[in-house]
């Protein structure tokens, strides 16, 4: 994961779109409270797990059917996680008949790591 994520890291901007220069400078309320958004997406110990086995699987996507077993989570439990990565634009998903599947999108895991640059 790690590999994947630092590349991204090397090309992303200095940070999210809701703090373009990451702390360097004085954030205004909203600014503040859009990032405070995006890193609470991230603030959670199963979505991190989510985030990691979506993007250390073969493919780089994984069906929510194949993230209920390692989390030891049930189905609608990882299905709410993944709405809020996704709600924030962590993960993208793409409906293939009756399951969701789920891709990380590694520039806003990597905006969010250029915020403490």
């Amino acid at each position: 994961m790690a590999t994947a994520l630092s590349k991204a890291a090397a090309t992303a901007p200095a940070g999210p779109a809701c703090c373009p220069t990451g702390l360097e400078v004085p954030l205004d309320r909203d600014t503040a409270e859009a990032l405070a958004r995006l890193l609470k997406a991230v603030a959670d110990p199963a979505r991190l797990q989510l985030l990691a086995l979506i993007n250390a699987s073969d493919t780089g996507e994984a069906c929510v059917c194949d993230l209920t077993s390692p989390l030891g989570l049930s189905q609608p439990t990882v299905s709410h996680h993944l709405k809020i990565l996704t709600e924030a634009g962590l993960v993208t998903r793409e409906r293939r008949g009756t399951w969701a599947w789920f891709t990380v999108v590694p520039e806003r895991i990597a905006e969010i790591a250029n915020v403490f640059r």
